[in-house]
């Protein structure tokens, strides 16, 4: 491996011809979008996750940074960020791992045996701990709300949609909507 750039081509490459779809930004390969599905005998087979990865230049020296774009119920994932808890991307990483890896075993791995004793999501490593059937509820209704094929398309769209204020939250009334307005 001569450089960190071929060695990004060469991992971009794996991965597509591992059959994930891979969608880049801006046609680089500094930031891509993986679709990522649930392990099979999981709680989450069945669910489809966008996933956003960050390369650093130091790549495979440094590793990825890695979020689910849409939302997923689990004690090691932040709900609001996306943003992973995970050992071996954050501190334990190493050059021998590659993108293939992080699709194929890491995340599969993160979702069969999530760690309710290390949260980023505190709501979903309480009720883990304090009620396994409610908690394995939830991660369900998340997977048919936010985790179906028609879904990933729909998440830049909301976020978009949830940065732009609604008239409630400009104030407005029905009366001032319709000021302005001629009289019929």
């Amino acid at each position: 491996m001569s450089s960190p750039s071929k060695r990004r081509e060469m991992d971009m490459m794996k991965l597509m011809m591992s059959d994930y779809k891979v969608e880049t930004v801006n046609d680089g390969m500094q930031e891509f979008f993986v679709d990522f599905h649930g392990p099979k005998e999981s709680l989450y087979q069945g669910g489809l996750w966008r996933i956003r990865v960050e390369l650093p230049d130091a790549y495979p020296y440094k590793s990825p940074s890695i979020g689910f774009v849409n939302k997923i119920f689990h004690p090691n994932v932040d709900e609001m960020s996306g943003s992973v808890c995970l050992d071996v991307i954050n501190q334990t990483w190493s050059p021998m791992f590659d993108l293939v890896n992080v699709f194929e075993v890491f995340l599969p791995q993160l979702l069969l045996y999530p760690n309710a004793s290390d949260p980023l999501n505190g709501e979903a490593a309480a009720l883990m701990i304090r009620d396994r059937p409610a908690y394995e509820q939830k991660v369900k209704e998340y997977c048919e709300k936010y985790a179906k094929p028609e879904n990933i398309g729909a998440v830049e769209e909301e976020k978009l949609s949830d940065e732009e204020l609604s008239e409630d939250e400009y104030g407005l009334s029905d009366e001032d909507e319709v000021a302005g307005k001629a009289d019929p």
